[in-house]
C-alpha cells in the first residue's frame, strides 16, 4: 500500500472520528437543553399559580409596557436569523461572515439584556421589587432566569469569536457553534413563550 493511501485513510479515519465526537458533544447539549426545558416548565407553572397573588401590590397591566417588551421580543427574533446566517457561513467555510454575523447577533443579544436590566430598575426603583408580592417575586424569578441565560449565551458568542479568530473554523470550533446555536434558538422560543404568557396575557387581563 502507497504512503499516499496510507495517509489518506488516516485523515479520513481522523474527520470521521471528529465527526462521532461532535455527533456525540451535540446529542450530550440536547439532553442539557431538556433539562433547562424542565426548569423553565416548573417556573412557568409557578408564575401561572402565583400571578394573582398582588397582595394588594400592582398587576402586569399596570406595570407592563408592551411597546417596551415588543423591542427587546424583536432584538432577541433578529438575533436568532443572524445567528443562522452565520451558521450558513460556516457551512460555506467563510471565517469573516462568520465572525461578523455573531458580532451582530452579539449586539442584539447583549441589547436585549441591558434592556431587561433598565426594566428591572425601574420597577425596583418604583417600589415594585420582587419582595412586593407572590405576582412580581414569580415574574422576576422567571425572567431574570432567562435573562441570565442570554448573558450566558452572549458571553460564549464573544468566546466564539476569539477561538474563531485564533484557530479557525476546526472541526470542534464548528461544534461548538452547532451547540451555540441550539442554545441560543432554544433562549429565543423560551422568550416568545415567556412575551405570551408573562406580558401579552399579563397587559389584556
Amino acid at each position: 500500500m502507497s504512503t499516499n493511501s496510507i495517509a489518506n485513510q488516516h485523515i479520513a479515519h481522523e474527520n470521521h472520528g471528529h465527526h462521532d465526537i461532535g455527533a456525540t458533544k451535540i446529542f450530550g447539549f440536547w439532553i442539557y437543553l431538556m433539562s433547562d426545558l424542565i426548569l423553565f416548565a416548573c417556573l412557568f407553572a409557578t408564575y401561572v399559580v402565583l400571578v394573582h397573588g398582588t397582595a394588594g401590590g400592582p398587576t402586569g397591566k399596570e406595570i407592563f409596557d408592551l411597546n417596551f417588551v415588543l423591542v427587546e421580543t424583536f432584538l432577541l427574533l433578529f438575533s436568532s436569523i443572524t445567528y443562522g446566517f452565520a451558521m450558513l457561513a460556516m457551512h460555506k467555510q467563510k471565517i469573516n461572515l462568520v465572525k461578523l454575523w455573531l458580532l451582530i447577533t452579539f449586539l442584539f443579544g447583549f441589547g436585549f439584556v441591558i434592556m431587561e436590566m433598565y426594566e428591572f430598575h425601574e420597577l425596583i426603583s418604583e417600589g415594585y421589587g420582587p419582595d412586593r408580592s407572590a405576582f412580581l417575586s414569580a415574574f422576576f424569578t422567571l425572567v431574570s432566569t432567562h435573562g441570565i441565560h442570554v448573558s450566558f449565551g452572549v458571553a460564549w458568542i464573544i468566546i466564539m469569536i476569539i477561538h474563531i479568530s485564533r484557530h479557525g473554523l476546526t472541526a470542534v470550533n464548528q461544534t461548538r457553534l452547532s451547540c451555540l446555536s441550539l442554545f441560543w434558538h432554544f433562549l429565543d422560543v423560551v422568550w416568545i413563550c415567556v412575551f405570551t404568557v408573562v406580558y401579552l396575557l399579563g397587559a389584556l387581563a
